[in-house]
């Protein structure tokens, strides 16, 4: 099997990692951090801001079953690229919308796509989307791995990721992998 990487940031990775490890193609999906000056980080030390770090989510994917394009659509379904270091009450550098490319055919192909969005102005306001260089990737502490799937009953997993994912699952229903 050919696999492939991406690195996504669009807001909480609790969310972002829970969709993604629902797709077909998906052979990981892991929260974490990348993009910041700080080694090492942990979710207190990005939390602060000060470390220039993004909640991320590092794919790593077949593409012969989903490809990178498909990836995109569903990133920008999830999360708004539109505001700036904001998603919903989720405030700073941490929750900024990013596309980490791991080489140059991603980096076209995220330009491609950005364009295309807004040539049919898809959202009413511009795509601040940063392209960034992958960096050092840190993985997020154990307990934020699958935890919109293991704390179901989280105020935050009920009435923000539960519903998102709801219309994910509705959208993208023949991505999915079986349940």
């Amino acid at each position: 099997m050919n696999t492939q990487v991406a690195t996504f940031a669009g807001g909480c990775f609790w969310c972002i990692e829970a969709a993604f490890n629902q797709l077909q193609g998906v052979i990981s999906a892991t929260s974490g951090y990348m993009g910041g000056q700080t080694a090492n980080p942990n979710y207190r030390d990005i939390c602060t801001g000060q470390t220039g770090h993004a909640e991320v989510v590092q794919l790593q994917f077949d593409p012969a079953v989903v490809s990178y394009r498909q990836l995109l659509e569903i990133l920008f379904f999830l999360h708004d690229p539109t505001t700036l270091n904001r998603q919903g009450n989720d405030v700073g550098t941490q929750y900024r919308s990013a596309v980490f490319v791991h080489n140059e055919q991603q980096q076209a192909e995220l330009q491609q796509f950005i364009a295309e969005l807004t040539q049919h102005q898809v959202y009413p306001a511009a795509i601040v989307t940063s392209i960034e260089p992958v960096a050092t990737f840190y993985p997020a502490e154990q307990y934020h791995q699958g935890y919109a799937a293991q704390n179901p009953n989280q105020p935050y997993c009920q009435f923000l990721v539960l519903p998102k994912l709801a219309k994910f699952r509705q959208q993208f229903a023949t991505l999915q992998k079986p349940s």
